[in-house]
């Protein structure tokens, strides 16, 4: 870290009284230094990163980072504030600031930079030392590590080696435990975690070594290493890879902070483990999670991860589901417009094929896409399964949704068919096999027995009750009209504008897409709806930067002028970096627009038949005159109200009429427009 940091980008007064106020005093001093090209676009990275997940650590620290293509050189800026910063640390504000900036592109430099300095803060002593600083420059010495260096700690996949004194040294074999530590960014918590079970096992006498599962990917633990240990601890947030290695072992399974905060009782935990010779049943689905080990961490968190997990299952499916709907889609919508609605009914092209003929083509196009289509909701339930247990769940989740395809269940039998098959592959996973077994188990025996049980669930149980329930679905947007069909407009525009390609926007597209599987009036303006909304914050955020450009950072005008084409696509997370850089406005705002289109496009009775395309499929939607006012109209009013609510906050920010720092936070920094 010789070269990241120097006096000059140490500021032992840090008067910020915000975390985007701090980011802008520290990166300031990057600018001067010439590290960092564009102030304005950096701080932009800055606070997407930020928005992702708050950078704050337990212990008064705070670490914003980046990549950018506005950094020319990795650097490291350090602040103190006498006051706190809210960085959303559950303890409380941080008065050590570490800004973080890499090169876009510079992985290894950044995860370097940032594992590096995380181990560091889980000495006490030095983060002592910063707080006690009082020259600039002994502080950037300090940070650089330019001071008696301290026992090393133990790098990814590297054993620790227990202090003097320990039973080691008395000639005994120590107690050994293996660990993985991981946290959905892969960065700082990641590394803080392996670092605090590190120095608790040489405390301990105990032998430790861990493998950070980072953003970077990670280094495999020797399997020699997992064979020799006596016990395994899990300190992570994300789902362990390759989690097998680990089977036969003692399991302590907690969630990432524990692993910082109580690195002492989690060693002492699985010894306790180890004596009573507990060992935990590891699948590669499942997390081996052990409820008796006590943690209270986890046990507040369990339900948030099973949240996450069961997003990430669902998301995996609507992802692999999409290309079919969209191809499938888009090619009967061309039939239609070749030749017809009544294209559909036409004999099979297969034995009636004139090559001269119009007819003909349509009926190809449209027999190809409904062929296309046939998959929609098998590919949905396999690839749901797949995501909770992986490859052996592929042919039982496939034969769940095509189950559902014959009972009439259709996308909601899909998604239950899909999670059905997960889970009784995770459950049979669980059941200890002889090692003679273990090679044909996820090619033959899995597949035979959870399909035999997903298609029983599916034909006997639960397949006609969520038919009818799809059925009732059907009738019920079928028979929408005036107002009610105006508030479910409103509600998908308002889900499709909130996360702008996140869950709630991702949720509101497959239920219109699903729709699509068994098309009716009312799921093709449901998908109308759902288009139309997620095409305004873009074009949205392209308007207001084209009237209003003194309101803009340089970057986000350049930003705005890909909008137009992203937002004509339909391609709503072109509008994601404003919303990242402004959240209280531009969030708000592009709903609004989004609202304002949705309820439009239902009230005017426009359909579509194409799942994406944006602008481009206009000619395949009915009432599209009427279905380009509603865009319009909701880009217009998220245009007025986002130049509206940035205009008042820069008045209020300089009444004056100077110039003001967009999005900063803090007036004594001005602001080139």
């Amino acid at each position: 870290m010789s070269e990241l940091i120097t006096a000059e980008l140490v500021d032992l007064d840090l008067s910020a009284a915000t975390k985007d106020a701090a980011a802008r005093s520290l990166a300031e001093r990057m600018v001067a230094a010439h590290r960092v090209t564009d102030l304005d676009g950096f701080l932009a990275d800055v606070a997407a990163r930020e928005a992702q997940m708050p950078t704050g650590l337990d212990g008064g620290i705070g670490i914003p980072h980046c990549r950018s293509e506005h950094v020319n050189a990795p650097t490291l800026a350090f602040g103190r504030s006498a006051a706190g910063i809210d960085f959303g640390a559950a303890d409380g504000p941080a008065d050590l600031v570490f800004l973080i900036a890499a090169p876009a592109g510079a992985d290894d430099d950044h995860l370097t930079i940032l594992s590096g300095l995380a181990r560091r803060l889980m000495d006490p002593e030095f983060t002592a030392a910063l707080r006690a600083g009082r020259d600039p420059a002994a502080v950037a010495a300090l940070i650089r590590g330019e001071e008696p260096a301290e026992e090393p700690a133990a790098e990814e996949g590297t054993a620790l080696e227990p202090e003097t004194g320990t039973a080691e040294a008395a000639g005994s074999v120590p107690f050994r435990i293996v660990a993985v530590t991981s946290c959905p960014t892969g960065i700082a918590h990641t590394y803080m975690a392996a670092e605090s079970l590190a120095a608790a096992g040489r405390a301990e006498g105990v032998e430790v070594t861990v493998e950070t599962q980072g953003s970077g990917g990670f280094k495999k633990l020797d399997p020699a290493v997992i064979a020799a240990a006596d016990a395994v601890i899990w300190a992570h947030d994300v789902e362990v890879r390759e989690r097998t290695r680990f089977r036969g072992k003692p399991l302590v399974d907690v969630g990432v902070k524990a692993g910082i905060n109580r690195p002492a009782e989690l060693i002492a935990e699985a010894r306790r483990k180890a004596e009573r010779g507990e060992i935990a049943a590891v699948s590669e689905a499942d997390g081996g999670k052990d409820s008796g080990d006590g943690d209270a961490d986890r046990s507040g968190a369990d339900h948030a991860h099973f949240g996450v997990r069961l997003r990430t299952y669902l998301m995996s499916g609507v992802s692999y589901m999409v290309p079919f709907v969209a191809a499938g889609g888009l090619l009967i919508a061309l039939s239609f417009a070749i030749g017809g609605y009544e294209t559909a009914s036409a004999k099979s092209v297969a034995d009636h094929f004139v090559w001269g003929e119009a007819d003909s083509w349509a009926a190809l196009l449209n027999q190809i896409g409904s062929a296309a289509f046939a998959f929609l909701v098998p590919v949905l339930a396999g690839y749901i399964a797949y995501g909770m247990a992986d490859r052996p769940a592929l042919v039982p989740g496939f034969v769940g949704g095509s189950i559902a395809l014959t009972v009439n269940a259709g996308f909601l039998g899909g998604l239950v068919a899909g999670l059905l098959a997960g889970a009784v592959v995770m459950a049979i996973q669980r059941v200890p096999v002889h090692a003679t077994l273990r090679g044909i188990m996820p090619v033959l025996v899995i597949p035979l027995i959870a399909s035999a049980v997903v298609g029983f669930l599916m034909f006997i149980v639960v397949g006609k009750p969520i038919a009818s329930l799809q059925n009732a679905l059907t009738d019920w947007l079928n028979g929408l009209s005036g107002s009610n069909a105006v508030i479910l407009g409103v509600v998908l525009g308002l889900m499709m504008c909130f996360d702008m390609g996140g869950p709630l926007n991702k949720v509101a597209y497959a239920f219109a897409v699903g729709g699509l599987a068994d098309p009716t009036d009312g799921s093709l303006k449901v998908m109308a709806a759902v288009m139309a909304a997620g095409m305004v914050p873009p074009l949205a955020m392209a308007l207001a930067t084209t009237v209003r450009k003194k309101l803009f950072t340089k970057t986000e005008r350049e930003n705005g002028r890909a909008a137009w084409v992203l937002g004509a696509s339909f391609i709503t997370e072109g509008a994601i970096p404003f919303a990242a850089a402004d959240p209280l406005r531009v969030i708000p705002s592009v709903m609004a627009g989004g609202a304002v289109t949705g309820a439009l496009s239902m009230a005017f009775g426009a359909t579509l038949r194409a799942p994406h395309g944006g602008v481009f499929v206009v000619p395949l939607i009915g009432e599209p005159f009427l279905y380009l006012l509603a865009i319009a109209a909701g880009t217009l009013v998220a245009t007025a109200l986002v130049v509206l609510l940035k205009g008042a906050r820069r008045a209020a920010q300089d009444p004056a009429g100077a110039a003001g720092a967009s999005g900063s936070g803090d007036p004594r920094v001005p602001v080139v427009a």
